[in-house]
């Protein structure tokens, strides 16, 4: 069983995996250098006044290699999943992280149930969005799981 504390922790993996990974597509920052300023500076430190919460390392680690080692099958998942006429270039770009890191867990992370995944990741949308774009990420992952975990 998860701890609390842990689930916590791992919340706050997802979220700054997202960032991490829109800091990467928008500034092309090289992965190691990318992880190393996330541990360094991010992960459980206090930043312009605001304090981030303690993150499981390996978990960010995970997420982040993984998004960025599988983005092809990743965004072919997700396009599959998008209405007709839609493609990843129309997506806003911190939604597009948070597709991708979704995708991500419920391709490659079998030992995440499908509805914490996807609830994890609704819980991000709505940290940088209305309840719109949250539903919008709810029913895009559950198509995805539907594809991926059958």
């Amino acid at each position: 069983m998860n701890s609390p504390k842990r689930s916590v922790a791992r919340s706050a993996a997802r979220l700054a995996a997202v960032q991490a990974l829109y800091q990467k597509d928008m500034e092309g920052t090289p992965l190691p250098k990318l992880l190393n300023e996330f541990h360094q500076h991010r992960l459980g430190q206090e930043v312009e006044d605001e304090q981030y919460a303690e993150a499981e390392t390996d978990f960010f680690d995970d997420i982040v290699k993984g998004v960025d080692a599988r983005r092809g099958e990743i965004d072919a998942a997700i396009e599959a999943r998008l209405a007709s006429g839609w493609s990843l270039k129309r997506l806003d770009k911190a939604m597009l992280q948070i597709l991708r890191c979704g995708t991500y867990e419920l391709l490659a992370r079998a030992d995440i149930p499908v509805g914490a995944a996807i609830s994890e990741y609704v819980d991000v949308a709505k940290a940088f969005f209305d309840d719109r774009e949250a539903k919008f990420v709810n029913g895009l992952l559950d198509g995805v799981a539907k594809d991926v975990r059958a």
